[in-house]
């Protein structure tokens, strides 16, 4: 009968603390953008999360109240944390286009480069989208 050695602990405590990060980490952008109203004109912010919570829970109107009183009163720390937080994230961010930049073909850099400029216009709401060279789409 053949054995399947355990993985070491230090390891395995190693991947579950960085999935616990990972998550986290997700889970702080989300509430960030959606408290401090970020890229409201797509169904953003706080009065959206609160909507979202009314329907999905079915808040009354004395909950969906209290909700965006709470959105509200936590709302200037949540943007001086993103204001800290988003200069690093935005380094982070120009490395790793950078690096994918670095293993990509030429023509493969200019699609890349203009899906980011697609994203970027998306997620500020832009009604603009950025044109491909020639103008066409």
């Amino acid at each position: 009968m053949e054995v399947t050695p355990m993985p070491n602990r230090s390891k395995l405590s190693a991947v579950l603390l960085l999935a616990v990060v990972f998550i986290a980490g997700g889970a702080a952008g989300w509430l960030v953008r959606e408290s401090t109203g970020h890229d409201r004109g797509r169904g953003r912010g706080p009065d959206a999360m609160v909507a979202y919570l009314s329907r999905e829970l079915k808040l009354t109107p004395t909950q969906s109240d209290s909700v965006r009183a709470i959105f509200a009163r936590h709302r200037p720390e949540i943007e001086a944390l993103w204001s800290q937080v988003r200069p690093r994230f935005d380094s982070i961010k120009t490395r790793v286009r950078a690096e994918i930049d670095a293993q990509l073909t030429p023509d493969q850099r200019a699609k890349h480069q203009r899906l980011v400029e697609d994203a970027e216009h998306h997620r500020r709401g832009d009604s603009t989208k950025a044109k491909p060279e020639g103008g066409r789409n």
